[in-house]
């Protein structure tokens, strides 16, 4: 008995190779920097919400129009690049590398109208006053919390439009792999996640009355 048991411990199901654990290096990078960046975004929310309810006189400075108005299409925008991001995977596992190109293509220019969208969103609150170290509310970490949170998941969304542009030339050179499309959809659908939190957070739930 004993030695069947040392027998089994000693046995591994990896038979050696690059896929220790049935996953690509490549996917099991992007996950784990998912998890990490997950991490990130949860302790900026948690406390963006332990400030808000604090401070019982946090600003409510949203308007429903534009300001909801202009968030609830960014967020349509953002949901709607999630669905061409899909047709790209999957026109990249049949190996249709043109379709694969131009969806991805059509995922990015979802990503420069969301930031667009977004900094003429900043540039109105420059102008009525509130910035990351002032507002007219004199709440000292308004600013702070709502330009770090939404400037952080804008330059994540930034940096995914140029990571989706060189998937999309590797890929139409057949440079890259339809795993490396596949990896490239899981940071743009993991971004598009993340604004489904922070648009109620920050921008529904402080609409001005």
């Amino acid at each position: 008995m004993h030695e069947t048991n040392v027998e089994a411990a000693n046995t591994s199901v990896w038979g050696g190779g690059t896929r220790p654990f049935g996953i690509g290096s490549k996917k099991l990078g992007m996950w784990m920097f998912i998890l990490s960046d997950t991490l990130t975004f949860a302790a900026m929310l948690l406390a963006y919400s332990y400030e808000r309810l604090c401070n019982p006189d946090w600003p409510r400075p949203f308007e429903f129009n534009p300001a909801i108005l202009k968030s609830s299409g960014m967020t349509a925008i953002l949901l709607a690049s999630s669905l061409t991001m899909v047709m790209a995977v999957a026109a990249a596992a049949r190996n249709n590398r043109k379709a694969t190109v131009r969806w991805i293509l059509a995922t990015m220019l979802g990503g420069v109208l969301f930031v667009v969208l977004h900094l003429t969103e900043w540039f109105k609150l420059f102008s009525d006053g509130v910035t990351p170290w002032s507002n007219p509310w004199q709440v000292p970490l308004f600013g702070a919390t709502f330009f770090g949170i939404t400037g952080l998941h804008m330059l994540h969304v930034t940096v995914g439009v140029i990571y989706l542009g060189i998937i999309a030339g590797g890929f139409g050179t057949r440079h890259f792999s339809a795993e490396d499309v596949e990896v490239s959809g899981l940071y743009w659908h993991f971004v598009d996640l993340v604004w489904m939190f922070v648009f109620p957070m920050i921008y529904l739930m402080s609409v001005k009355v």
